[in-house]
C-alpha cells in the first residue's frame, strides 16, 4: 500500500472520528439542557406548590390527567409574543403513579393593548382525557382545541370547567395577555436526547416506556403533593 493510500485511509478514519465525536457531544449537549429544564421545572412546582393561594392547586393535583409545568417569558409593545419550555408528567389513574416528563413548548403572538416584560411561572393541569389526549399528538392551541379557565386561586376559591385549569405567578410588569391562543407542542428532540431513544409523548407518559433518575426528584415531588392527606 502507498504512502498517500495509507494518509488518505487515516484522513477518512479520521474525518469519521471526528463527526461522531461531534454528534456524541451535540446529544450531550441536549440531554445537559433537558436535566436543566427539568431542575428548573422541579423548582417552578416547588414554588408554586408553597404559594399559599394555590390550596385549590395542591388539593385537586391528584384529580388531574397529568400537569404541565412551564416557565414563560412574555414581552411586548402593542404587539405581545411569548415563549419558553416546560414538562408534562401524567397520572395513571389505574396505579396512581406518575410518568416520568416529557418535554413541551410554547409560544404564542396577540395583538392588542399591551406593554411590558415578565417571567410567569406556570402549571396547567389537565383535567381531561380528551385535554391530555389531544396534547399527546401534535401542537394543541389552549382556547381552540382544548378548552382552558383560569384555576381558582385564594380561600374559598371554586373551578371553572375546562380541558386545562391555569395557574401561575408572575414576575415582573405586563399586562393584555391571557393563556387563550396559547400554543403547547411536544419537543421530539429533546425527549429523544434525554431518554437516549426516538420516544413519542405516549411512550413516555402513557405506556411508561422510558425513565431517567435525573428527573426522580420532580416525579416525588409531584407524587408527594398529590398523595398528601388533605
Amino acid at each position: 500500500m502507498t504512502r498517500m493510500k495509507c494518509m488518505a485511509i487515516l484522513s477518512g478514519i479520521a474525518a469519521i472520528v471526528m463527526v461522531m465525536t461531534l454528534g456524541l457531544a451535540s446529544a450531550a449537549d441536549e440531554t445537559e439542557k433537558g436535566q436543566k429544564i427539568v431542575d428548573d421545572m422541579t423548582q417552578v412546582f416547588n414554588n408554586l406548590n408553597a404559594d399559599p393561594d394555590m390550596g385549590w392547586f395542591r388539593s385537586n393535583l391528584k384529580r388531574a390527567q397529568g400537569v404541565l409545568i412551564m416557565r414563560q417569558y412574555r414581552a411586548g409593545f402593542i404587539v405581545g409574543a411569548s415563549g419558553g419550555r416546560g414538562v408534562m408528567l401524567a397520572l395513571d389513574k389505574d396505579t396512581g403513579k406518575w410518568s416520568y416528563p416529557a418535554f413541551y413548548g410554547q409560544g404564542t403572538g396577540s395583538f392588542g393593548f399591551q406593554i411590558g416584560a415578565d417571567t410567569s411561572e406556570i402549571a396547567l393541569l389537565i383535567m381531561t382525557k380528551k385535554g391530555r389526549d389531544a396534547l399527546l399528538t401534535t401542537d394543541v392551541k389552549l382556547g381552540g382545541d382544548i378548552s382552558v379557565a383560569a384555576g381558582p386561586v385564594g380561600a374559598g376559591a371554586k373551578a371553572a370547567t375546562a380541558d386545562v385549569l391555569s395557574f401561575a405567578r408572575s414576575k415582573g410588569l405586563y399586562g393584555g395577555v391571557a393563556l387563550e391562543g396559547m400554543v403547547i407542542g411536544p419537543q421530539h428532540n429533546m425527549n429523544k436526547a434525554y431518554y437516549s431513544t426516538d420516544v413519542s409523548p405516549l411512550d413516555i407518559l402513557v405506556n411508561h416506556k422510558v425513565m431517567n433518575p435525573g428527573a426522580d426528584t420532580l416525579v416525588s415531588a409531584v407524587s408527594q403533593v398529590a398523595n398528601a392527606k388533605k
